[in-house]
């Protein structure tokens, strides 16, 4: 199995110079699914974000997800929800929202928690915290919580990466479906173009190296 690319907005976000630089990222490669989760004070400035970045992410047949806020989700016309509040939040998502919309779990924290997010009909569940700072490889607890997710269970798992194209590998290794890349990507060198190019190459030699995973 191949893996694919969940991409992360930076915590700071412009709309007017992130979104050419998005556009670049998404135009350069295979990606799955981006999420909209910028630092905000509140759920204008969310909004504001999300019209400008779902309709370049859709034109690249790329799922846009909001973090948090089903108004926003909405009136922005993205594609799905990503809840990191908790099962009932959860719950309640996925049964006002679906089929039509994807409902993600984040903030997963123990195999307990991952469960119930399973039990609960969660489209994926997602290893690794946004609110913490990113490190060059991914944290140890993302890593096996992703290798016993993906082992065991059928719903899909995203793991999130480290700020290293190395990491991108790590992950892939353990069988998630998706990694999820940030600062990798957007703070890439040669910036997010490459970034993305170089990503999918790994993703592509995990999966010829390790083609039953």
């Amino acid at each position: 199995m191949r893996a694919r690319l969940f991409l992360i907005t930076p915590r700071a976000v412009d709309a007017a110079t992130f979104a050419p630089r998005l556009e670049a990222a998404l135009a350069a490669g295979d990606v799955a699914s981006l999420l909209i989760a910028p630092d905000v004070a509140g759920g204008a400035e969310l909004q504001a974000i999300a019209e400008a970045l779902v309709p370049i992410a859709q034109r690249h047949d790329v799922a846009a997800l909001v973090v948090g806020d089903s108004r926003v989700m909405g009136r922005a016309h993205a594609d799905g929800l990503h809840i990191e509040t908790g099962s009932a939040a959860l719950r309640e998502a996925v049964e006002a929202l679906q089929p039509k919309s994807i409902v993600g779990a984040g903030n997963l924290r123990a195999r307990h928690e991952a469960m119930e997010a399973g039990e609960a009909n969660a489209d994926y569940v997602f290893f690794g915290l946004l609110d913490l700072d990113e490190s060059d490889e991914p944290h140890r607890k993302t890593i096996d919580l992703g290798a016993w997710w993906a082992e065991l269970f059928e719903p899909p798992c995203v793991l999130l990466a480290g700020r290293s194209m190395a990491s991108v590998e790590t992950c892939a290794r353990t069988g998630a479906d998706f990694v999820a890349l940030r600062a990798a990507v957007w703070e890439h060198p040669d910036g997010p173009a490459v970034a993305v190019t170089e990503a999918n190459a790994i993703l592509d030699r995990v999966a010829a190296a390790f083609p039953d995973d």
